[in-house]
């Protein structure tokens, strides 16, 4: 008998704890090389386990169970036949049902320990706002345990008449936890402040209307906002480097490279991947970029590696309709670029009023190394450059920055 003990491969670098976040396999099966048996859960993303060899799996870790890198979580006999046919048939016997007789079970009887939280329990109480004559003991002789002061839930008020009351209770992955860690810790450790502005869009509607269809026609990609927005911020970050850094201890870091993130919805909560060098792509070059991180993220294959770095973040909150907002900074960078939904509204324009297409961008950023000249500076030099693309940021020649 030749059994293969699998461990946690390590993620990336820095993550010492992954979560099994779901068994694709139940214990017992056959599974094959290179099949995936679990996805597991890091503080950056969700990968999936491979099988390492054929054979019958016995799993060494439940659902939910945090395990250290390079911690033993199955064993994979490898001696063991594939079982005959396509599939492996499961078969289970009727359960058999035994009717016992219930016996009423008799409460017991109160004690000075009754109604009493023990001191963990009383922490977690206080900490939700609970009081402890409200919640039922299951310990020994009725006392609070810190599993009941953990299950416990305020009161929401007197149930009406009618509707449900039902609620859920379900663990955060751990890259939710550790995306609300960073948030917080954002909040509390950072002089966030965020300016606003306001961008004409009918100059990009035109060039699209223009070009889209031969622009996706030749490159295989559609020729989206995001290509614009993202070569505007990459001139912007040249012309204002201190946004392109960030803070080290004492020091403060500047980038001569321009690494753009890219926040994307994905299926397990948000994720940031990055357009590495992206002051060297074209327009061709970031919405083939933009595409390939996109469909990643989307299918679960997103690596750490490519969600690693970054000096600077883009976030789209219009494709949700969102019409202004205050993004937070993702760090260790100092600024954020927050896109909204594009909505048509009343300009003046040369002495006239004229309905034109208009989004509202947000900038957050770090005060503590970004003052609000270089703040304010580069949030109009995006404006400019999206309101005047051809000639800042396509030379003056649209189709051969377009690479039609």
């Amino acid at each position: 008998m030749s059994v293969l003990e699998m461990k946690v491969p390590s993620p990336g670098e820095s993550i010492t704890e992954v979560e099994i976040a779901t068994w694709l396999v139940e214990d017992g099966d056959y599974v094959e090389k290179d099949q995936p048996i679990a996805e597991v859960d890091s503080d950056k993303a969700t990968l999936e386990l491979p099988a390492e060899e054929s054979g019958i799996i016995t799993l060494k870790a439940e659902e939910g169970d945090a395990v250290e890198v390079g911690a033993v979580v199955c064993l994979i006999d490898t001696s063991a036949a594939k079982p005959a046919g396509d599939s492996q048939e499961k078969t289970a016997a009727a359960p058999v049902e035994q009717k016992k007789e219930e016996t009423p079970k008799q409460a017991p009887a109160a004690t000075y320990a009754t109604g009493a939280a023990s001191p963990a329990a009383k922490k977690v109480l206080a900490e939700k706002g609970i009081d402890a004559s409200s919640v039922k003991g299951t310990g020994k002789d009725g006392r609070i345990t810190k599993e009941d002061a953990v299950k416990a839930v305020p009161s929401m008020g007197s149930q009406p008449a009618n509707g449900t009351r039902g609620t859920e209770r379900k663990k955060m992955s751990m890259l939710r936890r550790k995306v609300a860690e960073r948030l917080v810790s954002v909040k509390n450790e950072t002089a966030m402040l965020t300016t606003f502005n306001e961008v004409n869009m009918q100059p990009i509607f035109d060039l699209r209307n223009e070009y889209k269809e031969a622009f996706k026609a030749k490159h295989g990609v559609g020729l989206g906002f995001m290509s614009f927005f993202t070569l505007a911020v990459v001139r912007a970050l040249k012309m204002y480097p201190d946004v392109n850094s960030m803070i080290d201890g004492d020091f403060q870091v500047k980038h001569d490279f321009q690494d753009i993130s890219i926040a994307v919805s994905g299926p397990k909560g948000l994720m940031v991947p990055v357009i590495r060098n992206a002051e060297n792509l074209s327009f061709r070059g970031v919405e083939s970029e933009v595409k390939r991180l996109a469909i990643r993220a989307r299918d679960g294959q997103i690596t750490v590696d490519e969600m690693t770095g970054g000096t600077f973040t883009i976030t789209n909150g219009g494709v949700f309709g969102s019409m202004l907002s205050t993004p937070i900074i993702n760090p260790p960078q100092s600024g954020i670029l927050g896109m909204h939904n594009i909505v048509n509204r009343p300009m003046a324009v040369n002495g006239q009023v004229v309905i034109q297409p208009i989004m509202y961008v947000a900038l957050s950023y770090d005060h503590r190394i970004i003052d609000g000249r270089e703040s304010v500076g580069f949030l109009v030099a995006v404006k400019e450059a999206l309101e005047n693309p051809v000639a800042l940021l396509m030379d003056n020649n649209p189709a051969k920055a377009l690479e039609m």
